[in-house]
């Protein structure tokens, strides 16, 4: 056998790399709904059969197949809780006091996600590291039956450390805690915080692949950005914000970062618990139920405000749910688009949305960092930017230390924030959680931000990135090319 395979090798391999560029080449063609992205990758396994293959598998397979836990209600009860199908937002009610067009909105995302738009919700901006580990490890401290804790990146820090300490002290008085973390996020610190919170007690497990052993294929490319954060079924904790000493200025003084997180409260707290718990299942195979995840009949009344709704994106039922939301927001402003983004990379589609609305008289301002913490990422980002001032939007880089927040206002009434980047990898490959919000006053206090890093900023424009040598903006141009798999 092993001489006939020495033999005839070469024919072994021209067939191996035969059958897996077909194979790869057929399945890219029958599952990419871009035609830029399956005739990029038949291009590539056709030029190298073998190569082009494997890096399909690892890279270019972006869909999962699970079940999805789609109502919200019915997590964890065995039944349709009447109490919470009481909070569900009517159309008569958007309209009535947000027009036509945001109910427009509300008629989206009842198509293209898993989640209800529900009244009698409560929101609370926490703007710094400080504020919101200290609100979450309060939080964590009050805990009576449960917490679940998704999130990308968990370091193993001073601030890592004492969140795994509040976690494992939670479970040696008898609370419930599950721990999800990212396999890829949970090897930015060495040695992983999973052994410490493990030895404590807590029940913990890597979302997609296995720290020790490697990345499970074809899915390696796949993570989870969600960062949710869920106490006793009643108090939830969302946004952008990793667990990171980098963004206290208790450990990193007037260099750390900056990111903006919320706490919330209401029945989207339970469309939140179903996304942590299906996540949570797919990565463990446990399903959580029992008292200690019963959820908890929210305090207000139906009909109060805000309304929100939870958003889950990612590459299972719910591919480009994020995208989506987005280019409904932008054809139905009128006066105005607010972006801050640290990473901002829109396809055509999204660019071509914007420059549409800035054309009709929108005025579309896009806030990004003057110091990233990706440069390859900031590099391509300004490869784009020539596309933007040309057809009357306005970029901003915000002075100051980097700023990780998400955040997105249309015309003062509906907002959009949470972990999506207006960048490929979030609108594509990664599991991301977004709240949409619709209340005059929570999106008019996030304008009052925009508007402050908009004042100490320095405005990009096309003259100025003209000005630039060229062989930085050619650079810029190579890095843009690549910017689906920054």
């Amino acid at each position: 056998m092993l001489e006939t395979a020495e033999a005839y090798w070469p024919h072994i391999l021209f067939i191996v790399s035969v059958v897996a560029g077909a194979a790869a080449a057929i399945h890219a063609a029958m599952t990419k709904e871009e035609v830029r992205s399956a005739v990029g990758w038949v291009g590539v396994i056709v030029l190298s059969p073998i190569i082009g293959a494997v890096l399909y598998l690892i890279a270019g397979i972006n869909r999962i197949r699970r079940n999805v836990i789609s109502d919200r209600r019915a997590l964890l009860q065995g039944r349709i809780r009447a109490d919470f199908a009481s909070y569900d937002a009517t159309d008569d009610l958007v309209i009535r006091q947000f027009g036509n067009r945001f109910r427009s909105m509300k008629t989206l995302g009842d198509r293209v996600t898993n989640h209800h738009l529900t009244t009698g919700n409560t929101i609370v901006a926490l703007d710094s590291g400080d504020e919101a580990y200290g609100a979450m490890l309060e939080a964590i401290e009050a805990a009576e039956r449960s917490i679940i804790l998704e999130t990308y990146i968990f370091d193993r820090d001073r601030i890592g450390t004492r969140f795994a300490q509040a976690l494992i002290a939670a479970v040696q008085r008898g609370v419930e805690v599950r721990v999800l973390i990212d396999a890829v996020g949970a090897r930015y610190s060495v040695p992983s915080v999973l052994g410490m919170l493990r030895d404590g007690g807590v029940t913990i497990d890597v979302f997609n692949g296995n720290v020790i052993m490697g990345l499970r294929l074809p899915y390696a490319n796949l993570r989870t950005h969600r960062k949710i954060m869920v106490v006793d079924g009643r108090l939830a904790f969302t946004g952008g914000m990793n667990i990171r000493e980098g963004f206290t200025k208790e450990f990193s003084g007037n260099k750390c970062s900056f990111d903006t997180h919320f706490r919330v409260s209401g029945p989207v707290v339970a469309d939140l618990v179903a996304i942590a718990a299906a996540d949570w299942q797919f990565a463990n195979g446990e399903t959580l139920e029992g008292d200690a995840w019963a959820l908890q009949t929210p305090e207000t009344q139906p009909g109060m405000p805000v309304i929100m709704r939870a958003v889950s994106s990612g590459p299972d039922r719910s591919v480009e749910t994020n995208h989506k939301m987005l280019m409904g927001a932008f054809s139905v402003a009128r006066s105005s688009i607010r972006i801050v983004s640290p990473y901002f990379l829109p396809d055509r589609e999204l660019i071509t949305a914007l420059v549409t609305a800035a054309r009709r008289g929108v005025t579309v301002d896009i806030v990004v960092p003057t110091s990233n913490n990706l440069v390859l990422v900031d590099r391509a980002m300004t490869a784009q930017f020539d596309q933007m001032l040309k057809n009357y939007c306005r970029i901003w880089r915000a002075s100051g230390p980097f700023n990780h927040s998400k955040l997105l206002v249309i015309d003062g009434r509906w907002a959009f924030v949470g972990s999506s980047n207006l960048d490929p990898r979030s609108l594509r490959l990664n599991f991301e959680v977004d709240l949409e919000v619709l209340d005059c006053a929570f999106a008019e206090a996030l304008e009052r931000r925009i508007d402050l890093a908009i004042s100490s900023a320095t405005e990009v424009t096309l003259e100025g990135l003209r000005a630039r040598p060229f062989l930085v903006r050619l650079v810029e141009r190579v890095l843009w090319l690549g910017s689906p798999y920054l």
